[in-house]
């Protein structure tokens, strides 16, 4: 039964990652209309670069510039000199807090699940959830900092 569930909780939590995106576009595009959009675009889980290094973020912007996620957002690519990187923190801001909201929401149905189906089910829900969602949420955070540097210059 643990195997049936490890593997149905994986597949599950891919297509609710999925559907997490779409839900997260909606809920930004409804939450940057407010007030308190300001304050939350500013928002910093992780600030330490040795944290973010120890739970592997290097290398899931590796993962993320070297296969076909590349080719998701296109609009946050820094092309040359000219190019204007407050546009591109807004798009990196825009992308980080939809992935946040994404994983919430996913969050959300794995709790449910770990006591509807089984623990193992919902935590399993979680593995994909993290890289999906998680993960390009901190790399957004993390290359908004880097920008943020250089806009000070």
């Amino acid at each position: 039964m643990i195997p049936k569930h490890l593997i149905v909780g994986f597949i599950f939590g891919i297509s609710m990652s999925f559907i997490s995106w779409i839900v997260g576009m909606i809920i930004n595009a409804i939450l940057a209309k407010t007030e308190y959009y300001k304050k939350i675009s500013n928002f910093n889980f992780i600030k330490s670069e040795t944290t973010n290094k120890n739970i592997g973020i290097k290398y899931f912007k590796w993962i993320v510039k070297n296969t076909f996620f590349k080719f998701f957002n296109q609009k946050i690519k820094v092309e040359n000199k000219k190019t204007d990187l407050t546009e591109i923190r807004h798009e990196m801001t825009l992308s980080e807090i939809s992935h946040l909201i994404g994983f919430v929401f996913v969050s959300f149905f794995a709790i449910y699940q770990c006591f509807n189906q089984s623990f193992v089910f919902g935590l399993t829900m979680m593995i994909p959830n993290i890289l999906m969602n998680l993960f390009p949420s901190l790399l957004q955070q993390e290359n908004k900092r880097r920008i943020d540097k250089l806009i000070g210059r």
